[in-house]
């Protein structure tokens, strides 16, 4: 097909755009369904968004305490000797190698007594962990493993009552040779606090050095519960697990990624993130479907100028190419400018959420601040898929007005006029 006959195409499509007094009902409903077009793919971009960025944010919470992968002992202890923590560090993609001990305790103060989980870690695991190093609000790691003192969560310190420098009383338990549990009383310096934002952590969890924790318990220097392995790339756990499973090839171990470990968890946030993308892609179909319906009406409009067409020579499919182009040109322009305001919005999200929560006066507890921080997470195969998708829509709702102006007969069409 020649330029001259391209030209011509894109002069009737812009002049069925073109508001005229007759048709301007039709136009009226072109320039909303455009609207809604943008508005469906704005609001599917930015909510999409906004729903990655929180499960970034519980994701790194639930394997924030945690490795990436994690190493334990099918049975009884795990011991740490220098031969395996050195081929845990070399294997790939691994950056770090860290290693505790838990117990259940007793923990009291000012007569105030609650349960905890003691995690006994090294001073550099300690400080590597930037989930605990970003959120003290009390106190300050500094003497952690000079002397007998914990960190601990900073509902747990306010449960109990007490302040950097006061001490609590741990209790814990051990097997006497007869068999009979005895309990086991420690004295140590509360250090700092941390404040996650997750409860279990802020209320039940303590650190204090590892081999204090061993000493108290009476194990050895190499005893631990478990091996944590942080890695450069989070998604390749599972790959990790399975490699070390194979090199290692001990079966007293147990090699489990986050993955597997909070599979209910990661399954209902995927399923819940796909159900939102399928919900929300109705906006965007409602938004088609009424492009469909107004270049429908503009068919049949415009039946006596498709049949004077005709009769001049216009093919079928100049007619059909410039309805087609004219139905596509508003789905196209809803979806790029819907582009265009979701990922402002997005861009925008942080100041929005803090001018909400300044008029709204709100103050909510730590555990709810993410949601007032409105975290965003753009990814652009999610926005390309969004356009993608509002683009299929758009082209086959372009395509049922422009098969219909193909079946106005010329006389038919005169008739009217």
């Amino acid at each position: 097909m020649s330029e001259r006959a391209h030209a011509v195409e894109r002069w009737l499509a812009w002049r069925y755009l073109a508001t005229r007094q007759r048709e301007g009902f039709v136009s009226f409903i072109a320039i909303f369904s455009l609207i809604g077009v943008a508005l469906g793919v704005a609001t599917l971009i930015v909510v999409l968004s906004v729903m990655g960025g929180f499960r970034e944010l519980l994701i790194g919470r639930v394997i924030g305490m945690n490795g990436h992968v994690v190493i334990t002992a099918r049975d009884g202890m795990l011991q740490s000797s220098s031969d395996l923590l050195a081929a845990l560090r070399a294997a790939p993609d691994v950056k770090a190698v860290r290693v505790a001990l838990e117990r259940q305790a007793l923990v009291g103060a000012n007569g105030q007594t609650k349960g905890a989980l003691l995690r006994g870690v090294r001073l550099e695991d300690l400080t590597s962990r930037e989930v605990i190093t970003r959120n003290i609000v009390h106190g300050e790691l500094g003497a952690f493993g000079t002397r007998p003192g914990v960190v601990m969560g900073d509902r747990l310190r306010q449960a109990l009552g007490v302040r950097a420098g006061d001490r609590i009383t741990v209790t814990t338990h051990r097997l006497n040779e007869n068999g009979t549990i005895a309990p086991r009383y420690s004295d140590y310096e509360v250090l700092a606090s941390f404040l996650t934002g997750r409860y279990e952590f802020d209320s039940t969890l303590i650190f204090l050095p590892l081999n204090m924790l061993q000493e108290e318990l009476e194990y050895g220097d190499r005893t631990v519960s478990s091996i944590d392995l942080e890695l450069a790339d989070p998604a390749a756990a599972p790959h990790v697990a399975e490699a070390l499973r194979k090199s290692l090839g001990r079966n007293d171990l147990r090699i489990a990624d986050w993955l597997s470990l909070n599979a209910r968890f990661v399954g209902a946030l995927q399923v819940e993130r796909v159900m939102m993308f399928i919900i929300l892609t109705l906006i965007v179909l409602v938004a088609a479907m009424n492009v469909v319906a107004s270049f429908t009406m503009l068919v049949r409009v415009k039946r006596g100028s498709i049949a004077i067409l005709r009769t001049m020579g216009a093919t079928p499919r100049t007619i059909v190419q410039a309805f087609f182009l004219s139905a596509a040109a508003v789905g196209l322009a809803g979806t790029a400018a819907g582009s265009a305001l979701g990922l402002l919005v997005c861009a925008s999200m942080p100041a929005i959420g803090r001018f909400l929560t300044a008029v709204t006066g709100t103050s909510v507890v730590a555990e709810l601040h993410f949601v007032t921080s409105m975290p965003v997470r753009v990814q652009a195969v999610e926005v390309l898929t969004i356009v993608a998708v509002a683009v299929l829509l758009s082209l086959a709702a372009a395509a049922y007005p422009a098969w219909r102006s193909a079946k106005v007969e010329p006389v038919e069409g005169l008739r009217h006029e």
